[in-house]
């Protein structure tokens, strides 16, 4: 057996071909992030906005869920194992899109993505943290987060400019038929396990253990809970874009290409800057880079209602993709640092149980107070809870992390 060697560079064949594995990942969201919700009214002709957010708040939950029994079973039945389940639940997606013949048929595919995105994405995180070791882990998480974030932008670009031209179905989701089987077949052929990687790290780290590891990273540890808490704010004001946004710009008039690209530019850039956040985060404060990217975040939010005009849109946009990669890389890096690599896989799954739960509260609350009050309102709302999640890093994260 060959000797293991931790290092980006020593494991690079393996953590580059779990990089363009992980932009496949990101891709399956981005067929959906621009047309959903122009799908359902068209098709449907649903437009209550809590019945439209619907998809995300089971997409939210699924995913959560899934991400926390992936922390849990990752040691025990190996990480590729995981990753490939999660393609093969990825496989029948853009069928049930395509042939959907009532919203529930979009309720259980994103259902199904919600599954396919815990078990993937997480298993891709746990895996590069694995290969790398400790000196590069902000790295590692900024190239992940980049490849999927990135694809995000890319294929809802992608599927708004299809759907412009043929139509929002069947034409954009045949693009998710490509992504899952490609997919799949690069995880199952290629992909190695790298549990060993992780028990050779433990044999030197002098990390203490937790004694409860999902209360520690939910309320008691005051980094993991600060880190936890913002990561469900940060998914719960994402899941709002990803649901309100493109309404907003319909109401606004803007055409399919429009929207494709003002709701692109965001995951695109907080794709493209965690190649540098995420390097970052190995160097600088992880306290401050959590605190400035959730205050970004927190106030380009607030201005989205009083910007109709496509290029101050582009901006805050842009500004909100920026603030989420200060964030992303650094709350992955970050866990890393505190947790020891017996327990680093379930801490993450639990973290990910918490962020990803921001999606289906996020599009709960945020379609309720749009019902009630309006979507400026809800997007507002939904903004300052993001300012306050950025203060509670402030006074509770604990300084030199």
């Amino acid at each position: 057996m060959p000797q293991i060697q931790l290092g980006l560079f020593e494991n690079k064949r393996q953590f580059t071909l779990l990089v363009i594995i992980n932009a496949f990942v990101g891709g399956m969201v981005g067929m959906e992030r621009s047309i959903i919700p122009q799908f359902a009214e068209s098709q449907f002709g649903i437009d209550s906005k809590t019945a439209l957010l619907s998809f995300i708040i089971a997409f939210g939950i699924t995913k959560a869920l899934t991400n926390y029994v992936t922390g849990r079973l990752a040691n025990r039945m190996g990480r590729k194992k995981l990753l490939v389940y999660g393609w093969v639940l990825a496989l029948p997606i853009p069928f049930l899109l395509i042939y959907a013949e009532t919203w529930n048929w979009v309720l259980l595919a994103n259902i199904l993505l919600g599954m396919s995105q815990g078990l993937t994405w997480s298993s891709t995180v746990v895996m590069k943290i694995d290969l790398v070791g400790e000196k590069n882990r902000g790295l590692a998480m900024g190239l992940n987060e980049f490849a999927g974030y990135f694809a995000v932008g890319l294929i809802a670009f992608l599927t708004g400019t299809i759907a412009q031209k043929y139509g929002v179905t069947p034409y954009p989701f045949y693009v998710g038929v490509f992504i899952s089987v490609v997919g799949l077949l690069l995880s199952w052929i290629w992909v190695k396990d790298t549990r060993a990687f992780a028990h050779h790290e433990d044999q030197t780290d002098q990390t203490p253990t937790l004694q409860n590891v999902f209360w520690e990273t939910t309320l008691r540890h005051k980094t993991l809970s600060s880190i936890t808490q913002a990561g469900l704010i940060n998914n719960l004001n994402d899941g709002m874009i990803w649901g309100l946004l493109p309404l907003v710009l319909i109401g606004w008039h803007y055409d399919a290409s429009g929207i494709g690209i003002i709701t692109a530019i965001y995951p695109t850039v907080w794709g493209i800057g965690q190649l540098f956040t995420g390097k970052m985060s190995d160097h600088y404060s992880k306290k401050k880079l959590l605190f400035w990217g959730m205050s970004m975040q927190g106030f380009a939010i607030i201005l989205i209602p009083f910007s109709e005009n496509f290029w101050y849109l582009s901006l805050l946009s842009a500004l909100l993709g920026l603030g989420t990669a200060l964030v992303y890389p650094t709350f992955l890096s970050g866990i890393a640092q505190v947790c020891s690599p017996k327990q680093r896989a379930e801490s993450i799954g639990v973290f990910r149980l918490w962020r990803d739960l921001g999606y289906a509260i996020g599009a709960l609350l945020s379609g309720i107070t749009a019902d009630l009050f309006g979507i400026e309102v809800a997007i507002i709302c939904i903004g300052v809870l993001t300012l306050i999640s950025a203060g509670i890093i402030r006074f509770r994260m604990p300084k030199g992390i």
